[in-house]
């Protein structure tokens, strides 16, 4: 059976791409479950079971304003159903359906040291070229990599650091004793 958060996102998803609001719809749900992220008191308000679906509609129809119908008619079925308590794995599923539909992929780049911007850029335009899809990119520091770089294209993982480098050799050394 699928996943909760899977079929309200899929969901979400195709009514935003039926209407064309399908960017409109991914930044409101973003602001939304950062909103409730960031805040202890809209958590316990919308996670609470003791709060009637009916006060937590009203909730919603006075803290939002200026978003897509769609959103709000969203968040009211999941009150409905409560399921408000799926709003970041929602979101987490919907950001994948958006990135997949507009060919964008996360890329990140970790290496021992800062890289200079210029190498990580060019890191991440080849990796654009090699795909065809548009990167979101980010650069990390892990000083336990010792050097080289690990690269993570989407659920992929280049690993060239010689901490791994290092592993295989151990490895190998320990099977040819």
């Amino acid at each position: 059976m699928a996943d909760a958060a899977r079929v309200y996102a899929e969901a979400l998803f195709e009514v935003g791409r039926d209407k064309g609001k399908l960017d409109a719809l991914q930044q409101q749900l973003a602001q939304f479950a950062d909103a409730v992220d960031g805040n202890r008191e809209l958590q316990v308000f919308f996670f609470s079971p003791y709060l009637s679906s009916a006060e937590k509609e009203a909730g919603i129809e006075r803290a939002i304003t200026g978003a897509e119908p769609e959103l709000i008619n969203f968040l009211e079925l999941l009150v409905d159903k409560q399921r408000m308590t799926e709003i970041f794995r929602i979101r987490r599923e919907f950001e994948e359906l958006w990135k997949r539909e507009n060919r964008r992929i996360d890329v990140t780049v970790t290496s021992a040291v800062e890289l200079d911007p210029g190498v990580v850029a060019k890191i991440g335009q080849e990796v654009e070229r090699q795909t065809g899809e548009e990167v979101d990119l980010s650069s990390k520091v892990d000083g336990e990599i010792l050097g080289g770089i690990v690269l993570q294209v989407g659920n992929m993982v280049l690993d060239a650091s010689i901490r791994s480098r290092l592993e295989k050799l151990r490895k190998s050394v320990a099977t040819a004793a």
